[in-house]
């Protein structure tokens, strides 16, 4: 399908799409509460299972990064179908090394191959990039965050409640329902990339993940945008890996509670996506959002760290509520500024590159989780909130560069 000629996704490519999203989200959100049960078994003492907990998803980032520009090059020279359809069979066999092992050793590998295969995301964004207008690209990488918001909101809950029956059964359904969607995609999902705007090559240096971000240096805007978007994910990994662990230790909080606790977060991230950013982008612009979302993360890392100074349950978890919502504002908005910011044929690389960024991210996160919760157990909040200012600080001294973008109409 040319882009040019249909810029409005199909009802058919809009569900997939948001389901693969969906799915991938689920995935990563399945194993959150119940990996440090499954983890203390082979373990003794809290900070042992705060260090592999780290490892495990540091490892699995680890093979997104490696993986993900590779994959969003080879979908601009191939088209975006057969990536994702490759790349979800993939996750469906790291699935079940994670349900079948009983060993660390076994969820290293179910982790290693599920992260190699788990950069399918660069190529869902290229994907909805080929279909849809510049000025209506915005909203609909906000539907897709509404869809990784549901898969995260569902996945701690799925994890939870089935895992209250058995730690493993709910790796067997993440495998078993994208499995399904692998065959569904096979059968009514269309190529997106027209011939004419894929690249006639694919070089080796385009799939070393570092050579990915030579190509931002072009892009002064998207130099600072991939700057601020680094600090940021890495406040946000370090919490993702250290709230279970946390919840565990501090707050006694059982499977089931961290599972719903966590459902609640994703529930808020569905409204605020798939909500709040269709009514607020058009009328405040990419920036203003932008801004907006990084100044309520600031504040709810505050918070987070607040209720754990106090221990309260519930300005703890205040604080997770606010700094939602501004993650939710921030990424579709971060998104879009970054998708208008380059042309057809570079958006997979793009798209591969910001997702190689998050990556790293998330390799580094939960590493610098584990340290810092073992010096001391608010370390990692105070860590992030810190992290979170100065990415705000960045941006607002960016702002004049920002001033022109076309996914903006001001800036605050």
């Amino acid at each position: 399908m040319d882009p040019d000629l249909s810029p409005h996704p199909t009802r058919s490519q809009l569900v997939f799409i948001m389901v693969t999203m969906f799915l991938n989200f689920l995935g990563f959100s399945v194993i959150i509460p119940i990996l440090p049960f499954l983890i203390s078994k082979y373990t003794t003492g809290t900070d042992s299972t705060a260090l592999y907990m780290g490892l495990l998803l540091s490892v699995y980032a680890l093979c997104q990064f490696i993986s993900a520009p590779g994959l969003g090059t080879l979908s601009d020279r191939f088209g975006r179908r057969p990536i994702l359809l490759i790349s979800l069979l993939g996750s469906v066999v790291g699935y079940l090394f994670l349900g079948l092992g009983h060993t660390l050793g076994l969820y290293f590998v179910g982790r290693i191959i599920d992260g190699l295969t788990g950069g399918n995301i660069s190529s869902v964004y290229a994907y909805m990039a080929d279909i849809t207008a510049p000025r209506t690209r915005g909203h609909y990488f906000g539907l897709l965050g509404a869809a990784g918001g549901f898969g995260f909101m569902l996945g701690p809950a799925l994890g939870g409640v089935l895992g209250h029956l058995s730690l493993t059964l709910p790796l067997f359904v993440a495998a078993g329902v994208t499995l399904l969607n692998v065959f569904w995609g096979y059968f009514i999902l269309p190529e997106s990339l027209h011939p004419r705007h894929r690249i006639a090559k694919v070089h080796l240096p385009h799939l070393n993940p570092f050579t990915q971000f030579g190509h931002l240096f072009g892009f002064p805007k998207l130099v600072r945008l991939f700057l601020i978007g680094f600090i940021f994910f890495l406040a946000l990994n370090t919490m993702y890996a250290n709230n279970a662990v946390f919840l565990k230790d501090i707050f006694g909080w059982s499977l089931k509670e961290i599972g719903l606790a966590l459902f609640g977060v994703g529930l808020l991230d569905i409204i605020t996506q798939g909500y709040l950013v269709r009514i607020l982008l058009p009328k405040i612009g990419g920036v203003k959002l932008t801004y907006w979302g990084i100044l309520l993360a600031v504040i709810g890392f505050s918070l987070a760290f607040a209720g754990f100074f106090v221990r309260s349950n519930l300005v703890f978890y205040l604080g997770l509520i606010v700094l939602n919502v501004g993650d939710g504002f921030y990424e579709p908005a971060a998104a879009g500024m970054i998708s208008v910011s380059v042309d057809h044929q570079s958006q997979g690389r793009i798209q591969g590159a910001f997702q190689g960024l998050q990556s790293i991210a998330r390799i580094l996160g939960p590493l610098l989780a584990a340290f810092a919760y073992n010096l001391w157990h608010g370390l990692p909040y105070l860590t992030e909130a810190v992290l979170v200012l100065v990415s705000f600080l960045i941006l607002r001294s960016s702002l004049p560069l920002f001033g022109s973008d076309n996914s903006s109409q001001s800036n605050p």
